[in-house]
């Protein structure tokens, strides 16, 4: 897919934004790659490298929208990689994180599970990390990352971490996912590691951007549902298309039509500057989006029938990496932590 295929470029910034130039040569560097991109891992985190973040929030997920929507899995290497950058740019600004050289490709582990745990220790002015950490993306082929992990008085604290320490294992598994299958989603075990911290404890979860990029992976799965789209699209107007087709194309078109008016709007409030509602008004974005994405996967599945998904190799892939995916929204968890909120008086539309 070419910026001429996609006549909505842009997506989410007004156009003439200042940093659609630069979008645009990124995604026209994935084209470039042809079929390697995405499917060849090397390949696909040498062009992350490349990648410079852009200045704005509409920019950063219309960058995001765009390489799902050529490679969902592409963007789950992006993803994170650009959500690094931000972090430590906004540690950097606020004075609670040293210079670092950002160089090479990062990602963001800060999820939790049952029976692991990941400890920081401090010896001195040093910093290491002992224990394992689960849903480690991609551990074993990125350079850096930004880790979260207990310290003395049992709360989280950000680190940097050089993935390539002999410190560092990453596990090779289990990951018998059928989408997203390159993206390799294991624990590391790390003992003794060196690292850098990055803000105090509890810093991360409250820090302003920590729901920017949250939102960000909601545009990775919006992009990564058009093309489903266009394939209904197509389907609706072939010449034996019957009303449910249409039905079908109009549902979805809908669905993705109205998260996208709620991305856009996000965008615009988050490059704004800083809301007291900002993790709300993140919740509620990402809820939308998995729902019209859903809607869209659930609408392909019933207008298109296993065709599809037995013998077109790239709406297939497409499909099974956005039903992974798009399991990072919690659901009705996601949906019950909303309630909480505006029972406790939170969020004015």
């Amino acid at each position: 897919m070419t910026d001429g295929d996609h006549p909505r470029f842009p997506l989410f910034c007004p156009p003439g934004a200042a940093d659609l130039d630069g979008v645009r040569a990124t995604l026209d560097r994935a084209d470039a790659a042809g079929d390697a991109f995405g499917s060849d891992l090397a390949a696909t985190l040498a062009w992350v490298r490349s990648v410079t973040r852009p200045a704005s929030i509409a920019a950063t997920w219309e960058l995001l929208a765009g390489v799902a929507a050529r490679d969902v899995a592409a963007a789950r290497m992006l993803e994170p990689h650009l959500d690094a950058l931000a972090i430590l740019g906004e540690a950097a600004d606020a004075g609670v994180g040293p210079s670092l050289d950002t160089s090479g490709s990062w990602g963001v582990f800060a999820a939790e599970a049952p029976g692991v745990r990941l400890e920081a220790r401090r010896d001195g002015g040093t910093w290491t990390l002992h224990g394992t950490k689960p849903w480690c993306s991609l551990a074993a082929d990125l350079d850096r990352a930004l880790v979260t992990a207990w310290v003395a008085d049992d709360r989280r604290q950000l680190f940097a971490l050089d993935l390539r320490d002999p410190a560092v294992s990453a596990r090779s598994g289990p990951w018998h996912a059928r989408g997203l299958d390159r993206v390799v989603s294991a624990p590391i075990d790390v003992e003794g590691a060196v690292v850098v911290p990055i803000g105090e404890p509890g810093w991360y979860l409250d820090h302003p951007g920590f729901a920017h990029g949250a939102v960000g992976v909601a545009a990775c799965w919006w992009g990564g549902a058009i093309p489903v789209r266009e394939a209904l699209a197509e389907a609706a107007a072939h010449a034996r298309a019957d009303q449910l087709a249409r039905v079908h194309l109009g549902r979805v078109d809908v669905a993705l039509w109205a998260a996208r008016a709620v991305l856009v709007d996000t965008a615009r409030v988050f490059d704004a500057g800083s809301s007291a509602s900002e993790g709300l008004r993140a919740h509620r974005a990402r809820a939308v989006v998995a729902d019209a994405v859903e809607a869209t996967l659930a609408g392909a599945a019933h207008a298109l029938g296993p065709a599809p998904l037995t013998v077109d190799r790239s709406h297939a892939q497409r499909v099974a990496d956005l039903q992974v995916y798009v399991r990072q929204h919690h659901a009705e968890r996601d949906l019950a932590r909303i309630g909480a909120d505006i029972a406790a008086g939170a969020g004015a539309w």
